[in-house]
């Protein structure tokens, strides 16, 4: 089988290069790094390897089996008959297809998702739009095979997507394999896909829509190509009137190591180079020699042709311990954005395949299948959501953009207040039980759906358990059943333990009742307690002769960490002067601040905390005492669930940042469900425009 781009590694260690590198070359790195072309759906943005190549049996694809799921697709995929060494995190799907995978560690079904459909797409394209992904390169291998009609497909998915989430796509065709790719390619582009460039989510740059070719030069057996037929390629898609991008070789400038040489030409007939960086290094110290051998002289040629130059960005495979909790991905960021790269390729955005995947991941080994050895996002040890690698894109796009402070400190927590934002502090947490019946397993109890549950077998008494990880301060346990069910009494106490073997009990033996009229939900208090294991034993139920629970929450509010929630998020304003941006006031270092434009009263800053969550405080700081006067900035709060309509959380007033006190200010107010706070400023005594160093929310 021909080597792919995605096991495709130099076998040549990075030094090799340095004798390539000349210096004029390495002089010609030290001039700045300039815009070949304005800002556009390419240049200036973040774009995103998108495969959507993933098939289920029953999905309706036409290719059939478990496509890029199992090395046999027409076998379920299973620690013997696997292609991934990731495991995604279902918790936002909607349908999840059964596998040959153990269980999840916490007990639940291994699950996984097919790109084919269309509830599937629209999650990843959510989600590009939630963390400030602006461009999907739609992936796009010889479709003259058994994959074109499945190709054809997740193109209108694509499509779809892109228009009803506000993202851009374009073709990235990869020529692996493909031995007529020369003629080829020319008529998939005329009789298929030149038709997606009518849609208003098409990318364009410089007034041309986008296409990318992938894989010409490289030197090994899947691409063979001579530089003459690739060169007529790119100019054919020229004369076509698109702007082409190039997925070349890392060393293409040089011709060494993993290019074939002759191919200078070839490559400077692209408008936009994208050199290729997977498996090139797994260190930070290898992203720092990349740039300063490799990167900068890119720049530097790529600048003095006319260029456009959009390096590859990774998050480090995951299965081979590359990413030290974020630490490798945030260092390959700042250094192409300090380099003054025109636009940055992050691949990939879903490929589990290779560990590069910026999507949704497994967190823990409760949403992994148990024993099998793939690494969750805590393998290093630190805590991660599920989303970290997301966020950190977002805030990368948001210093590539110059609203976030060139910084080399990564910006992004790993976690955004543990498990679950409202303070749920079983929301996600291995669970077991006594017993379980069939597909009603104890995980459920502990997702995001309040459709699933948990139901026992055989006769009562059950339990069901929950490990919340660490000793907690436990006050308050919340029961629910489905919001449909009808009303039942289920008798219960509430048991804790530190140790998982000697329980003491919080709340003693009663009947609950569960009453769809008040939500089918049951609220019991309990005296503060340190506890690591919550069980709830049940001893009887009025509706059906098995213990059940569609939700068991436990919290613990004296024992929660105090979590600045807008730490490292999104943030917007109406405006900024010089490069006091927005972000700044979520970078947690107060000396760096956020200005509005001058004497243009009214003036807002707003923090996208990601999901609607239930807020009560904000705390406001400028810069340290030693450095800014007292002064009173008249300001009022406001959220929203939508980002378009708002409601008060604290109404204006005039608020006093005094030095004496820390120039900090704290707002609280009435818990308000709320995704986007604001600030809206229309005074300040110190300076004719709205200052904040540090915007902080808190959950209530």
């Amino acid at each position: 089988m021909p080597v792919t781009r995605r096991s495709f590694v130099s076998s040549v260690v990075a030094g090799s290069a340095l004798a390539a590198v000349s210096t004029s070359e390495l002089l010609a790195a030290a001039s700045p790094a300039h815009a070949a072309s304005p800002v556009g759906d390419v240049v200036g943005k973040i774009s995103v390897g998108y495969q959507g190549w993933f098939s289920c049996p029953g999905d309706g694809a036409p290719i059939g089996g478990w496509w890029h799921w199992s090395r046999d697709r027409f076998q379920p995929p299973s620690p013997a008959n696997t292609t991934i060494v990731s495991w995604p995190d279902m918790r936002e799907y909607s349908r999840g297809y059964p596998t040959a995978y153990p269980n999840l560690g916490n007990g639940q079904p291994a699950t996984l998702f097919s790109s084919y459909d269309q509830q599937t797409v629209d999650t990843h394209f959510r989600w590009m739009r939630d963390y400030g992904c602006d461009t999907a390169a739609l992936q796009r291998f010889n479709p003259f095979g058994d994959e074109g009609p499945t190709r054809d497909a997740m193109a209108v998915k694509v499509r779809d997507a892109a228009e009803r989430f506000g993202r851009k796509f374009y073709i990235m065709y990869d020529v692996t394999s493909w031995s007529s790719m020369q003629t080829e390619l020319k008529t998939d582009w005329t009789t298929k896909m030149s038709a997606y460039t009518a849609s208003p989510a098409y990318a364009r740059q410089n007034g041309k829509p986008v296409v990318c070719i992938w894989g010409f030069g490289f030197n090994d057996p899947g691409r063979p190509f001579a530089p003459a037929p690739c060169l007529e390629v790119v100019n054919w898609f020229k004369a076509q009137g698109c702007y082409v991008i190039g997925g070349v070789p890392t060393y293409w400038r040089t011709g060494i190591n993993d290019s074939r040489p002759g191919f200078s030409d070839v490559y400077r007939a692209f408008d936009m180079i994208s050199p290729w960086m997977v498996g090139r290094t797994g260190t930070l110290d290898g992203l720092d020699w990349f740039h300063t051998n490799v990167n900068v002289p890119d720049q530097a040629d790529c600048n003095a042709r006319g260029v456009d130059y959009q390096p590859c960005v990774m998050p480090g495979d995951l299965s081979a311990g590359h990413r030290a909790h974020g630490d490798f991905y945030w260092r390959h960021l700042y250094n192409l954005v300090r380099l003054g790269a025109q636009g940055l390729y992050v691949s990939m955005f879903d490929e589990y395949n290779e560990g590069n995947q910026i999507a949704k991941t497994a967190e823990t080994a409760a949403w992994v299948p148990a024993g099998v050895g793939i690494r969750a996002l805590d393998e290093d040890g630190v805590a991660c959501s599920s989303d970290y690698y997301l966020r950190i894109t977002a805030d990368g796009g948001r210093m590539l953009k110059g609203q976030l402070a060139l910084t080399p400190v990564r910006p992004t927590p790993p976690t955004l207040g543990g498990p679950d934002p409202t303070g749920d502090l079983a929301a996600g947490r291995p669970t077991s039980a006594s017993s379980q019946n069939g597909p009603y397993v104890a995980a459920n109890a502990v997702d995001t759906s309040a459709a699933t549950y948990w139901e026992s077998a055989g006769p009562l008494p059950q339990w069901l358990q929950v490990d919340l990880g660490a000793a907690r301060t436990v006050e308050r346990v919340v029961l629910a059943l489905p919001a449909g069910w009808g009303t039942r009494t289920q008798t219960l106490s509430v048991q804790g333990s530190t140790d998982g073997t000697a329980f003491s009990t919080l709340a003693g033996p009663a009947g609950r009742v569960f009453d769809p009229a008040t939500g089918n939900q049951v609220t019991i208090n309990v005296p503060a307690t340190a506890a690591r294991h919550v069980r709830v034993t049940v001893t009887g139920n009025t509706g059906w002769p098995a213990a059940q629970l569609s939700r068991l929450q436990v919290y613990g509010t004296a024992a929660q960490p105090v979590t600045n929630l807008a730490a490292g998020r999104p943030t917007s304003a109406s405006g900024h002067t010089q490069n006091l941006v927005s972000g700044n006031a979520v970078d947690g270092n107060p000396a760096s601040y956020w200005e509005s434009a001058n004497s243009a009263f009214p003036q807002w800053i707003q923090v996208d905390l990601g999901a609607a969550v239930a807020v009560g405080r904000v705390v406001l700081k400028l810069p340290p005492a030693a450095a800014w006067q007292a002064r009173t900035q008249t300001l009022s709060v406001q959220g929203s669930t939508n980002g378009t309509t708002f409601t008060t959380l604290a109404g204006p007033a005039g608020r006093v940042f005094d030095p004496a006190t820390g120039n900090t200010v704290t707002i609280q107010f009435t818990a308000t469900p709320t995704r986007y706070v604001r600030l809206s400023v229309t005074a300040n005594t110190g300076w004719p425009a709205g200052q904040i160093g540090e915007f902080e929310v808190y959950a209530a």
